[in-house]
């Protein structure tokens, strides 16, 4: 990541994920539109409600933060202490790695296997998972091999979290790749599943450092259904 963000300078960078820049009086927008200094207390409130309504969630339960990265980190850092025991999917995104053990987590592995396509196998999961497992991390699409997992194995991730009270934090940065039928959240399918996106990767707009949290708000909450 350091090479990356530092070093790369080809004319085709595959390193980056933005886009080049864009001047503002080419938006169709005015400047009294793109207003941002106000009342920003728990985030800029016009940013929250229309992140809230892209992902069908209530305004309370999004976190803006500076990007996926950084939603990851402080999702991350609420959900575990050190020690705590972590199962994160093989392969993965090198920073879910080096974030959870930054913090202090107990790292366990589960396969995504080449010969299974990549596929997010429940199977896996549960051999790998353990009664202190306090946290499941996983990507969808995944990354690196862009294959989605669908809401029905996300269920079944959720369920085994279940059982040992864990969660399940999802980086969904790419979902908005798929560009027909594209799936809903996955916080949607309960209240054990956290997910994290910006606008970085699908969108390119990496400038903005736009990213949030999706998590059931405190009040009410019930873990996993019960």
């Amino acid at each position: 990541m350091l090479w990356a963000k530092t070093q790369s300078h080809a004319k085709f960078n595959l390193a980056t994920s933005g886009v080049g820049p864009f001047p503002l009086h080419d938006l169709p927008v005015t400047i009294a539109q793109l207003e941002i200094n106000d009342d920003s207390a728990y985030g800029y409130a016009p940013l929250q409600h229309a992140i809230a309504k892209k992902c069908g969630v209530d305004p309370d339960c999004v976190v803006a933060v500076a990007g996926t990265s950084m939603a990851n980190h402080l999702a991350m850092a609420t959900l575990i202490d050190p020690g705590d025991e972590v199962l994160i999917e093989q392969p993965t995104y090198e920073l879910l790695t080096s974030t959870l053990l930054y913090l202090g987590a107990a790292l366990r592995t589960f396969v995504r296997d080449e010969d299974n396509g990549y596929a997010l196998d429940p199977a896996e999961v549960r051999r790998a998972i353990t009664p202190t497992t306090k946290l499941i991390v996983l990507t969808n699409l995944h990354n690196p091999s862009s294959v989605l997992a669908s809401d029905s194995v996300l269920r079944e991730i959720g369920d085994l979290a279940c059982a040992v009270g864990a969660r399940v934090l999802v980086d969904e940065v790419y979902l908005d790749a798929v560009y027909t039928d594209t799936p809903k959240t996955s916080y949607h399918l309960g209240p054990e599943f956290i997910v994290t996106t910006s606008l970085t990767k699908v969108y390119g707009l990496s400038g903005l450092r736009c990213g949030w949290i999706l998590a059931k708000a405190r009040p009410g909450f019930v873990p996993c259904g019960g």
